[in-house]
């Protein structure tokens, strides 16, 4: 996507990017803009015509002259009809031209949000993002809403030369002596614009992420009271953006008047220029006359012309921004092999797994030539100490990025070969930060439209909510499943959103289940009821998912078939809980750093349900 050439070729390839990508919209607008020029220099010559042959002859007492008054009114009035039904037309297909573009480029930019690993999103801040999907692409395409009265100015300007130039040479080059002085003044005005513009747009997006991290951390800033903090940034990149967008404001102020002054100018040099002619003889009143009120016509659209050259800085730097984003790479290249699991469980096997990530002093190495084999239907407890490389690995999994060497496979498959739509429908993954969006519980649960004709049915809802104990919750919402849920789930604990993520993740019946940390808010007696009705009865795991666990409980980790020792981005060691207690000296210290870890987060907990419960009071308040 991106551009490249100078400047004038950067604004040209974005001009026939766009029309091309909606031909016969351009086509309509283009086309009814060339009719308007058309019409408009049609005025002139009309008026042109009028004047010698009707107006000054009826002046002068000529009884025919004045008979055909009406038939003089009747053609410039049809010319007026044209006028107005091509203005109509023009900005319609206009409009929408410029409405398609832009709902293409945010598809577009969305879509590659999407492709793009967490890795490059955890590079760029949320307001860079929301900033490209909308402030730059209405810099990218504010040209095209101008662009077809533009053309149709240049149509007009055509046959308006051929015209001049066969009525007086001299004549002409007065007229049109007002295009090369517009080059001239566009020229200047790029090289200043351009790099104002540029600034302005990242200081749109600083502002858009620094009130994003204001908004997403409102908990915090009223429980601090950095209030005026928050204010106080938020004011400094505001009026940076203010400043920024003042000095794009003064070099339009002096471009735009510039544009204005030169149909005028233009006209004056056709008055001076054609009463030297009417005088020696050389043309007629009525051309000069013609001359002139095309000059006035053409203010206007002039202006739009004007307006396409002032918006192509502006284009230029909102395009560039958005092919940044759209041509980045390190988007994970989709498999093209089916994998429909035999089992309920899936074997996960990962073999010489590297994983190697750029830093701000060079790679760094977060995962080394890690082994692992987790048989089917197997709960496997990943432990380790904070920045061990826990998440990472079991995200692999997930294929939320690939290993830098080795292979990860599911069932003998490398996850890079399988089929997207096989791989999200048979291994889900649940983090300790979950996600509610503000939708029914119903809605959040399916992840699906009620009209899809693969959403699963609310039996199989309510089944996913009993096998993540929070059936109960739902229940007491006032609507059931349609009960709507607050923005990220305000109206939920957090035990119980992440409960509901883990319903999420069950009611798609997956073949492998990675839960990292997920249920760190839920009551142990809880979780552990969860992590036991993963199981068959009888703990049966015949008919069970791989379970991969990171797990910070040692009730979790107690759970687990096998525990899998993670330091410093190795797999120092695995085996059951007992074995590791007699061998592994770093096991049992962390084991120990467990159970005061989840005394602490009991307390904190306990904490987070008493200020949930307050929430719901102050809301309900609030309601009331």
């Amino acid at each position: 996507m991106a551009l490249s050439g100078s400047a004038p070729r950067r604004a040209a390839q974005i001009v026939v990017r766009g029309i091309a990508a909606h031909p016969w919209i351009y086509v309509m607008a283009i086309g009814t803009a060339a009719v308007h020029g058309l019409a408009t220099v049609a005025v002139s010559r009309v008026l042109g015509s009028v004047t010698d042959d009707v107006v000054v002859p009826a002046l002068s007492g000529e009884a025919a002259a004045q008979g055909r008054i009406w038939q003089a009114g009747g053609a410039l009035g049809l010319v007026a009809l044209t006028l107005a039904l091509s203005v109509a037309g023009r900005r319609i297909f206009a409009g929408m031209g410029y409405a398609h573009l832009q709902a293409d480029h945010r598809a577009r930019v969305t879509r590659q949000y999407l492709r793009l690993p967490m890795s490059w999103h955890r590079r760029h801040p949320t307001g860079q993002l929301l900033s490209n999907a909308s402030a730059d692409v209405e810099a990218a395409t504010g040209v095209f809403n101008p662009l077809p009265f533009a053309l149709g100015v240049v149509v007009m300007l055509v046959v308006a030369t051929v015209g001049l130039v066969r009525t007086d040479v001299w004549l002409a080059l007065a007229a049109l002596v007002v295009i090369p002085l517009a080059l001239v003044a566009n020229l200047v005005f790029q090289r200043r614009m351009a790099p104002a513009v540029g600034r302005a747009q990242e200081l749109r997006a600083d502002v858009a992420d620094v009130a994003h991290e204001s908004f997403e951390a409102a908990l915090l800033v009223k429980a601090l009271g950095t209030e005026e903090r928050e204010a106080a940034r938020f004011t400094e990149r505001a009026r940076e953006l203010r400043d920024a967008n003042v000095r794009v404001g003064v070099v339009r102020a002096f471009f735009d008047p510039v544009i204005d002054l030169l149909p005028g100018l233009g006209t004056l040099l056709v008055l001076v220029v054609g009463a030297v002619q009417v005088r020696a003889g050389r043309i007629g009143t009525g051309d000069v006359v013609a001359a002139a009120y095309l000059l006035t016509l053409l203010t206007i659209p002039v202006r739009a012309f004007g307006w396409v050259l002032g918006e192509l800085p502006r284009a230029l730097v909102g395009y560039d921004r958005i092919a940044r984003v759209v041509d980045a790479r390190g988007a994970l290249a989709a498999g093209t092999t089916a994998w429909s699991p035999r089992r309920a469980g899936a074997r996960v096997r990962m073999h010489g797994v590297g994983l190697t990530v750029p830093g701000p002093h060079g790679p760094v190495d977060l995962l080394h030539d890690v082994d692992l084999d987790v048989a089917p239907g197997r709960v496997v407890a990943v432990v380790g100490p904070t920045g061990a490389g826990k998440s990472t690995l079991v995200s692999l999994v997930a294929r939320l990025s690939d290993p830098s060497t080795g292979t990860v496979e599911v069932d003998g498959t490398d996850l890079r070969d399988v089929v997207p739509a096989d791989l999200t429908r048979h291994v889900a993954l649940v983090s300790q930060s979950t996600f509610v969006f503000e939708d029914t519980v119903r809605a959040n649960v399916t992840l699906a439209d009620d009209e899809a004709a693969d959403a699963p049915t609310d039996d199989a809802v309510w089944t996913a909510l009993r096998a993540a104990r929070v059936d109960d919750v739902v229940r007491g919402l006032p609507g059931g499943l349609d009960a709507p849920l607050g923005e990220r789930g305000a109206n939920l604990s957090g035990g119980q959103r992440q409960r509901l993520a883990l319903a999420r993740a069950l009611v798609r019946d997956p073949r492998v289940l990675v839960l990292d940390d997920a249920t760190s808010a839920v009551d142990p007696r809880v979780e552990q009821d969860i992590l036991r009705g993963l199981r068959g009865p009888d703990g049966d795991t015949a008919g069970s998912p791989t379970v991969l666990l990171v797990a910070y409980r040692m009730s979790s980790v107690l759970l687990a078939d096998e525990v899998v020792h993670v330091e410093s981005g190795r797999v120092v060691d695995r085996g059951t809980h007992a074995e590791l207690l007699a061998r592994d000296d770093g096991y049992r210290a962390l084991a120990t750093a467990y159970e005061e870890e989840s005394a602490r987060r009991a307390a904190r907990r306990e904490d987070d349900e008493g200020a949930d419960d307050l929430d719901a009071v102050t809301a309900g308040e609030e309601a009331r």
